[in-house]
């Protein structure tokens, strides 16, 4: 507008902004999805929880793996995958993510018929 005079904020005092720490969580268990290439069939998705302190945070990721399967690939995976995301998307250093896995699910038997249940029965 003419006529109307301008003034500069400096920086360091126009404020900053906050991501809450549920979104930041949500990227998370996102990214920990993203990382494996398949659930099982009956698994729940992968869930994350964090702490954030300024612009670092860490994560904690809970999720269910099949079983057998390579275990710390999956779990390497997880980790690449969220501190990359987390970091892309809200630009925050990610120094820790633990990983933990909260349920193995056995894969059926090749040749078993799908439903069918598996193992000893008396």
């Amino acid at each position: 507008m003419p006529g109307r005079a301008t003034t500069t904020v400096p920086p360091g005092e126009r404020g900053a902004t906050r991501i809450a720490d549920r979104v930041v969580a949500k990227i998370a268990a996102q990214a920990a999805r993203e990382a494996l290439a398949e659930l099982p069939p009956d698994a729940v998705p992968p869930h994350a929880t964090v702490a954030v302190h300024h612009d670092r945070a860490r994560v904690r990721v809970s999720l269910e793996l099949p079983y057998p399967s390579d275990i710390g690939g999956q779990c390497a995976a997880v980790r690449d995958r969220v501190a990359s995301r987390v970091h892309a998307l809200a630009g925050m250093d990610v120094p820790e993510v633990a990983v933990e896995i909260e349920r193995l699910h056995l894969a059926p038997p090749h040749g078993a018929a799908p439903g069918k249940a598996q193992g000893w029965t008396r």
